[in-house]
Formats: structure tokens, C-alpha cells, sequence
């Protein structure tokens, strides 16, 4: 049985990133760049004022005051968008608004709250210094700098500087298409009514889900019955179609289990199926061909936990991520946490914007109602109790 380290150490090895293609910049949200991107521009491309008001000498305003204020020539305006062909000399100004070109000669700008206006003339009533009130060419970003790397996945922040540097289109990884599986005679799908001994499935909708936040697509199919012949046409149909197979229950050792035979069956080879977690033991990662199976427990926490865990990681390596774990942070534990089992335990917890960490509620591997409650996995080792007020990593899916 593999430590979960050591799981996704293969699991990563074994994936690798999926061909490149071009997009706008407007569809690039959450994808992987393939490559470096270095400014076409600087930023800013141009020196410019940094506030409404007038471009000034600051040696010309070096003495002004309220009291004792300095009039200059006002010898022209400038919006943003504009230019000014002239050049400012001893005693002139030109007014200015954010944004605007910096006219040549200036080396200062004057706020207009410190100002007082006529259509010929301008009051400053405060000194400058030079460079105050303007930002320079350049000293956001140097044409030519990396301003996004191999790797990155970009976030809003990313679009707004590539769209400042002018960047239309650019080459991100392809994002790997994912075929969902549910597997069980217990399931039926939402929206029926319940015989019996039945259940609703929403593994497939809660792993979709997963997939998109991953930078995913998915193709979910439709529900498959516990046997190994549905089985295997279900894992060849999606094999097919997609990158790599998802596939929740079936994966442990019952007489109805039929994930791995089925798999098998097709030419598959199983890499490893146990891993040393709570929940989650029961966890297939298979090959076949330049694809991958991902057999998730069937039981719907299970399922969530070893998704995060060991299947994410796989999705962003296969975009040419850099950064495939989890976020995590140092928080605060505001009660006690207790394992008193075996194996290690990712307990579903819920961090507030303090940082204390409370338990989300109960921990048994079907209860959806404490993960629909929890925003963070607390990795508490075997026989292990922590007291309230002790420091400890967590591994948050939501921020």
C-alpha cells in the first residue's frame, strides 16, 4: 500500500503535457502557457501623468506656497489619447489629465487641487518635485522582460497585464478532455423516483465539477451497472473519446467490483490500487496506451478526497502546469483533532478569514453535508491527537 507521496510521485511521472494550441486573449482564463512571453511594449509605453492637473518645470514651482503662489502661461491641454507637439520652457505649463503624454520640457506635474485656474494663466499654490505626479516609461515593465512563463496558469491578473503588453493571442497547452464514469446497481440518476435500496449519484456531477476548477473538460457517461462485460464497454467507449477515464466504485475487492477485470480486459495495466489515506484506500491508477485510468471509491467523500489528492495534480500536469498542489497555509486549530486509526486522515474542516480551523462535521466517508461545510482537507497522522490552539497546515480547495 503506497504513502500518498509516494502515489503522486507516479502518478506525475507517468503524465505528461498534452500538444499545444493558440488562443485569444479573451478565452485564456485558467489555461497553462506552453511558453515564456516576453513584453512587446514597455509599460507604460510612454511617460504620463499620473493625475489630473498641469504639467510643470519643478524648479519653475520650487518656492510656491498658498501665500506666495507661482503664475505660469498655460500653453495648451492635453487629454488622454493626445499629444502635444511643443515643448514646455521656463515659465509655462500645459494641463494635463490621467493618462496623458507628459509634454517635453516637464518633469513634474501639479495637482489641480493645488492649482488655481484662468484661461491664460495658472496659480500653483504648492511645490513639486521632479518625476512627482508622473509615471515613467517603463517602470511598470521593460519591453522585452518575461512577464508570463511555461507553466503559468493564467488568472485575471495575467490577462490584464498581457492585454496591456498588446498580446492578442498567445500558445497555451491543450486542455485534456476527462471521461466520468459512475459505476453501481444502487445508483440511478437524479430526478427519478427511488425504488427501494436505491440511490441518487452525484459523483459524476461533483467530479465534473472538479475537472472544470482543475482546467478540465469532461465528457460524463451514462451510469454503468455492476458488470465486468457494461464495464468494459463503458471504460473502451470512454478511452475513445478522451484523455483519460475518471471512474467512481468498482475498485476494491468485492464480487462486484468490476473496474480493474474490465480494464484488464481491454489491454489496461494496473500501476498500483491502495494507497495509505482516510478516506480514500481503495484508489486504481491504470494505463493504457498514453492514457490513464483514475479508479475512485465509490462512496462520494472518498471520491472528492483522492480526486483532490491524486487525480488533480494529473489533470494540471497534463496542461504543462508548474504549480499542481493544493494551496496550503498555516492555520490555527480552534478545537481539538483527534485519529485514533491507522492510516492518515485528510479531515474536511472549515478555515475561517481569521485562520481557525473547526471541524466541518462528522467525518464518515458518505456524508456529504460536512464537505458541503468544509473548504480545507487537516492531514492528521496515525494515533495522533492535536489541541486546540496548535499551528498546523491546510490543504484548502476554496479560498
Amino acid at each position: 500500500m503506497l504513502e500518498v507521496e509516494e502515489a503522486q510521485a507516479r502518478i506525475i511521472a507517468a503524465v505528461r503535457p498534452l500538444p499545444a494550441e493558440s488562443v485569444a486573449l479573451t478565452d485564456a482564463t485558467g489555461r497553462v502557457l506552453a511558453g515564456d512571453i516576453a513584453a512587446p511594449i514597455s509599460l507604460p509605453p510612454f511617460d504620463n501623468s499620473a493625475m489630473d492637473g498641469y504639467a510643470v518645470r519643478a524648479a519653475d514651482v520650487s518656492a510656491a506656497s498658498a501665500a506666495s503662489p507661482v503664475r505660469l502661461k498655460r500653453i495648451g491641454d492635453v487629454p488622454a489619447g493626445g499629444n502635444f507637439s511643443g515643448a514646455i520652457e521656463s515659465g509655462m505649463c500645459v494641463r494635463v489629465f490621467t493618462g496623458s503624454p507628459l509634454p517635453r520640457g516637464a518633469d513634474a506635474v501639479v495637482m489641480q487641487e493645488d492649482t488655481r485656474a484662468t484661461a491664460e494663466c495658472v496659480e500653483v499654490r504648492d511645490v513639486v518635485k521632479p518625476w512627482e505626479n508622473v509615471r515613467l516609461a517603463g517602470e511598470d515593465v521593460k519591453a522585452g522582460t518575461v512577464i508570463a512563463r511555461a507553466g503559468d496558469r493564467l488568472n485575471a491578473a495575467h490577462i490584464a497585464l498581457l492585454g496591456a503588453a498588446g498580446m492578442e493571442r498567445f500558445t497555451v497547452t491543450k486542455k485534456p478532455l476527462l471521461g466520468v464514469l459512475g459505476t453501481g446497481n444502487e445508483l440511478i440518476e437524479p430526478g427519478q423516483p427511488l425504488a427501494p435500496g436505491q440511490i441518487y449519484e452525484s459523483n459524476r456531477a461533483a467530479l465534473a465539477s472538479l475537472v472544470a476548477q482543475s482546467g478540465g473538460t469532461t465528457r460524463v457517461f451514462p451510469l454503468v451497472r455492476d458488470t465486468e462485460e457494461e464495464t468494459r464497454l463503458a471504460l473502451e467507449m470512454a478511452f475513445a473519446e478522451c484523455d483519460a477515464v475518471v471512474a467512481t466504485g468498482g475498485v476494491s475487492v468485492g464480487e462486484h467490483d468490476c473496474v480493474k477485470p474490465a480494464f484488464e480486459s481491454l489491454g489496461g495495466t494496473m500501476e498500483f490500487w491502495k494507497v495509505n489515506m482516510k478516506p480514500g484506500k481503495p484508489f486504481v491508477f491504470g494505463r493504457r496506451g498514453d492514457k490513464f485510468l483514475f479508479g475512485l471509491p465509490g462512496n462520494p467523500v472518498s471520491a472528492f478526497v483522492t480526486f483532490l489528492l491524486l487525480v488533480r495534480p494529473a489533470i494540471l500536469k497534463m496542461q504543462g502546469a508548474t504549480e499542481l498542489k493544493l494551496a496550503e497555509h498555516s492555520a490555527v486549530l480552534a478545537q481539538s483533532f483527534q485519529n485514533t486509526g491507522e492510516r492518515r486522515h485528510f479531515m474536511r474542516v472549515a478555515v475561517d478569514a481569521s485562520g481557525e480551523v473547526r471541524n466541518a462535521g462528522a467525518q464518515a466517508s458518505h456524508m456529504l453535508s460536512s464537505l458541503a461545510s468544509a473548504n480545507a482537507l487537516l492531514n492528521v497522522p496515525p494515533k495522533t491527537s492535536w489541541p486546540a490552539g496548535r499551528h498546523a497546515q491546510v490543504l484548502r480547495w476554496e479560498l
